[in-house]
């Protein structure tokens, strides 16, 4: 249960902005429902979001691999349960998404997926990349993939704190706490 309750989607401020998620994403999710009692904020988290997620020159397999992977080590279900599904649309196997918290054992993800996977760790546990794991991303992506990586890595470990902070979950009812 959220430790606040979600904000009221009819209100003045909230309303043109709840038509613009909702045309661009087909519902208000509780993400946006939480971040609406804020409605600059929320503007701005949808706006660099959506660049993340719809913008982005990154291949969408590995896009969700690191959304998945942050979402496994910050221990955020929410954002696990909402990306699950767009990642085995984005071409991730389930078998994959199952060997996540281990994937370092596992030989399911090729170089490029464990150097990606290795600069989420890093970036997501100690914030700063070692050399060695910074060379093995760049060896695989060009100067804008490699913001764009980082960004993403960025943006949903952003993502994952606010969720855990106010404790949205999947299940929870909107305009209840």
């Amino acid at each position: 249960m959220a430790r606040i309750p979600y904000a009221d989607l009819e209100g003045a401020q909230a309303k043109p902005l709840v038509e613009r998620i909702v045309a661009e994403r087909g519902s208000v999710l509780h993400l946006y429902q939480m971040l609406l009692h804020s409605a600059p904020v929320a503007e701005g988290w949808l706006n660099y979001l959506t660049a993340i997620r719809q913008k982005n020159s990154l291949p969408g397999d590995l896009r969700e691999l690191v959304i998945m992977r942050v979402a496994a080590i910050n221990g955020a279900p929410y954002e696990a349960d909402q990306h699950a599904p767009i990642a085995l649309k984005e071409g991730v196997s389930q078998a994959q998404l199952d060997a996540l918290p281990q994937w370092e054992q596992s030989d399911l993800f090729d170089a490029r997926q464990r150097a990606v996977l290795a600069y989420t760790d890093a970036m997501t546990r100690t914030v700063q990349v070692p050399d060695a794991v910074f060379a093995a991303v760049q060896a695989h992506f060009d100067h804008r993939e490699l913001v764009e990586l980082t960004a993403t890595v960025a943006a949903y470990n952003m993502v994952s704190r606010f969720l855990e902070a106010l404790q949205v979950h999947s299940h929870d009812e909107p305009g209840k706490h």
